[in-house]
């Protein structure tokens, strides 16, 4: 690849047009817009920025805020200037360059699931932005981040969404059942969410299938003792992969900073993987002969020393590593994010209440994260911020709502369905706010 451009930059050399050198300024100027030579260069740059925007969208299950901001100052390093049309899964987007715009169509599914990715776009990225990298070696370099093999090989990947799920376990029940239970419940997620990855058809339907599969094994085999908790306590970590309590809290924050088109559609797809989610649960209750009322979320008696509690917290990061790709050499970083917003939320829920302790919380992890990504060489704040923001929980109360609602517990229904409205408000105003005060005040004009 990198050969043929090179060739294409001589030949503009030999029609007229200027090949311009790293120490030129990285390419911002090869070619006029009238010669054949700057059209082909308005072509590269308009193919190479679409390639980009595609592939931030497809990573963008967190939020599509700084999408555009990217795409304009890469733009900017390589002498062009871009406009962008954006909604979750989309994207217009315009180049101009050397007096000749272009205008093309992205489309790209938004996930979170190879946050390697995203990690090597953000250096990628800034160079290009300075100014200094000839074109052919942006369209290489990029190449190379978009083709990348996963991190993990498929196993490992498994494994981590096991571990992800037993690592949150303690949260809906400290209880040695509640973990050895998710274990094999987590395995069963684990091979559908792994299969799903080769079968687009089952990925379509991933959310009902995989809730499903778990609602028939927790009524037929973990929950018939009412002693263990209930039975939705022991269905949630398992199912805690694929609940968008990430996906309502991006769009919570979309809305609160502008973005009222990307916000309002990620809000509704989250909702409606809610609606898989309860709708497969409720079909696990019908496939099994059960009655709706088994839908309760007692808890049983703890017997977690608190040690094992504390562990926790890193078999559930070890699991986000693996589970989203996360590069190995971030492990640390994100454990002490992780094990900062368990403290901070911990302590503020003491004196504020759950809202108050959750929304300090997440304004904490989202100053941290943001003052740490600054740096070019750093993770971008999305990847930082991830972690902790699962420990925060908030899809999983739209699930027990959902499902209390149907067992017959109104009173507990509703109170979960609030519940999670005012803690999804929490933590996207808490983070959106700690990122605000973290930024670097911008020179006026």
């Amino acid at each position: 690849m990198s050969g043929s451009a090179a060739a294409r930059e001589a030949r503009m050399d030999a029609e007229g047009g200027r090949a311009v050198r790293p120490e030129d300024g990285g390419g911002t100027d090869s070619g006029t817009g009238d010669g054949p030579g700057g059209t082909e260069r308005s072509e590269r740059v308009t193919a190479l920025l679409a390639r980009l925007t595609r592939m931030l969208l497809a990573a963008s299950g967190e939020g599509a805020s700084e999408v555009a901001q990217t795409v304009e100052q890469a733009a900017a390093g390589l002498g062009a200037r871009t406009s962008m049309v954006l909604v979750p899964d989309g994207a217009t987007l315009t180049v101009v360059l050397d007096g000749r715009a272009s205008t093309v169509a992205v489309r790209a599914f938004p996930d979170v699931a190879r946050l390697d990715k995203v990690a090597a776009l953000k250096p990628w990225a800034h160079r290009v932005s300075l100014g200094r990298t000839p074109l052919a070696e942006a369209e290489r370099r990029l190449a190379a981040i978009d083709d990348s093999p996963a991190p993990y090989p498929w196993w490992l990947k498994g494994l981590g969404i096991v571990l992800f799920a037993v690592g949150f376990a303690p949260l809906m029940q400290p209880t040695w059942y509640e973990i050895g239970s998710t274990a094999l419940l987590g395995l069963v997620t684990a091979v559908l969410a792994v299969a799903a990855g080769r079968r687009p058809r089952l990925a379509r339907v991933l959310p009902l299938v995989a809730s499903t599969a778990v609602s028939v094994l927790v009524l037929e085999v973990f929950a018939r003792d009412p002693v263990h908790g209930g039975a939705v306590l022991l269905m949630l970590p398992a199912l805690f992969y694929f609940v968008p309590g990430d996906l309502l809290s991006a769009a919570a924050a979309e809305l609160a900073a502008g973005f009222l088109t990307t916000g309002a559609v990620r809000l509704v797809y989250a909702l409606f993987l809610l609606l898989q989610l309860y709708l497969g649960v409720m079909l696990g209750v019908y496939v099994t002969g059960g009655d709706t009322s088994a839908m309760f979320d007692l808890a049983a008696d703890a017997d977690l020393p608190r040690w094992a509690t504390f562990l926790s917290w890193v078999v559930f990061t070890v699991g986000t590593v693996l589970a989203f790709a996360v590069p190995w050499r971030l492990l640390l970083p994100l454990l002490g994010l992780v094990y900062l917003t368990v403290a901070v939320q911990s302590g503020a829920t003491k004196l504020l209440g759950e809202v108050g302790g959750t929304f300090v919380a997440a304004a904490a992890l989202g100053a941290l994260a943001t003052a740490v990504a600054r740096r070019p060489d750093r993770p971008p704040r999305m990847l930082l911020a991830l972690p902790g923001f699962f420990t925060l929980t908030v899809g999983s109360l739209g699930m027990r709502g959902l499902t209390s609602l149907a067992g017959g517990h109104p009173v507990q229904g509703f109170h979960d369905l609030l519940s999670m409205v005012t803690t999804v408000v929490a933590i996207s105003v808490g983070l959106l706010l700690g990122s605000v005060l973290a930024q670097r005040p911008q020179p006026l004009p």
